[in-house]
C-alpha cells in the first residue's frame, strides 16, 4: 500500500513537467504558427476550471486506489488461480492491452448509463478542446472498480493495475488538441489519436458516443462504435451547464438525478432515471434533464 501511494511511483508524477510543458508549446503554436481559425483555442476560465477539476481527481483518485486495491489483494491472494510473472515484457504488454479494453468497457458504459454519466459529463462539459481540457478529470472513478474487476482473477497482480492504468492516462492526455492533424494511415488505424478524440468530445449527432477507446482505437473499429472525424466538431454537451462551479460540474447531474427519483412514480420509473441513457424520462412524464445532460438515442 505504501509503494502504491508512493508519488515517485506513479508515472503521471513523472508526465506532469510534460503535461505544462504541452500546454506552453500549444498556446505558443495557437498564437504565433498558422492553424485554422476555427480552432477553439483556451479561455483562462475554463482552463483554469479544468485544471482545478484535474487537482480535485488526485484525491478521488487516492481513495479509489485505497479502496479497490484491498479487493483486489483480497481476490489476487485468494481467488485468482494463477498469477501471472510481473517481471517479464510480455505481462505488461497483455497488461496494458487488457486495461485498456477494460477502460473502452467502463467509458461505454458511463456514456449510455444515466449513473454513469452523472460522474462522467464532467470531463465534456468544456467547450475547448485542448492540452487543459485533458486535465478535466472526474471526481467519481467509482465505476472503473467493475470493469477492472476480472483483471486480479486472470493472474494481474493488483499494484500493476495502477501503473498500467496512469499509463492510459498520460496517453491520454496527449489527444485533446486542435493543433495536431490526422496522423499517417497506419497510426490512425490502431491507435487513438486527437483526430479520434475530437470525435468523441463533439456534441454533434454524428459524433455521438463514437470514439471510447482509451490508447488502442481497434476497439470501437471491432465493436461497432468507430466514427471518423468528418468536420470540425462541435465540442462540450448537447445542454450546456453554461458554469465553472466545480461542485455543479461534478454533482450537478447526481443532484438531478436525486430530483427525478423522488418524484419517479414507481420503480420501473426510479429505475430509468439511474440506469436508463442519460436524458431519459418516462413516456407520460417530462421532468427536466439533468443538469449537463446529453440527450441520447438509444444504442442500437
Amino acid at each position: 500500500m505504501h509503494d502504491l501511494l508512493d508519488p515517485m511511483k506513479n508515472p503521471v508524477t513523472y508526465a506532469v513537467p510534460f503535461f505544462v510543458l504541452s500546454i506552453i508549446v500549444e498556446l505558443a503554436a495557437l498564437k504565433w504558427l498558422d492553424h485554422d481559425d476555427n480552432v477553439t483555442g483556451y479561455s483562462l476560465k475554463d482552463a483554469r476550471t479544468s485544471i482545478s477539476m484535474g487537482i480535485g481527481s488526485i484525491f478521488f483518485l487516492t481513495v479509489f486506489k485505497v479502496g479497490t486495491f484491498v479487493v483486489y489483494s483480497a481476490i489476487s491472494t485468494h481467488l485468482a488461480p494463477f498469477h501471472l510473472p510481473t517481471d517479464t515484457w510480455w505481462y505488461w504488454v497483455l497488461l496494458i492491452v487488457g486495461l485498456d479494453l477494460a477502460y473502452y468497457g467502463n467509458h461505454r458504459f458511463v456514456h449510455r448509463v444515466n449513473i454513469g454519466w452523472a460522474a462522467h459529463q464532467a470531463h465534456h462539459s468544456s467547450e475547448y478542446m485542448n492540452f487543459a481540457t485533458a486535465l478535466r478529470q472526474k471526481w467519481n472513478p467509482w465505476f472503473e472498480f467493475f470493469f477492472w474487476l476480472p483483471l486480479p482473477f486472470l493472474g494481474f497482480a493488483p499494484w500493476t493495475l495502477y501503473v498500467a492504468f496512469s499509463v492510459n492516462l498520460v496517453y491520454q492526455f496527449f489527444v485533446h488538441t486542435e493543433t495536431i492533424d490526422q496522423l499517417p494511415r497506419p497510426i490512425e488505424l490502431v491507435l487513438n489519436t486527437p483526430s479520434h478524440h475530437r470525435v468523441h468530445h463533439g456534441s454533434d449527432p454524428e459524433y455521438l458516443d463514437k470514439n471510447y477507446a482509451g490508447i488502442l482505437i481497434v476497439w470501437d473499429r471491432m465493436f461497432g462504435t468507430f466514427q471518423p472525424e468528418l468536420q470540425r466538431p462541435t465540442y462540450g454537451l448537447t445542454k450546456p451547464v453554461d458554469t465553472y462551479d466545480l461542485l455543479t460540474l461534478e454533482y450537478g447531474d447526481y443532484a438531478a438525478i436525486a430530483r427525478n427519483v423522488r418524484a419517479a412514480q414507481g420503480w420501473r420509473e426510479r429505475l430509468g432515471y439511474l440506469f436508463g441513457p442519460p436524458g431519459w424520462t418516462p413516456p407520460s412524464v417530462h421532468l427536466g434533464d439533468p443538469v449537463g445532460s446529453r440527450t441520447r438515442r438509444p444504442e442500437g
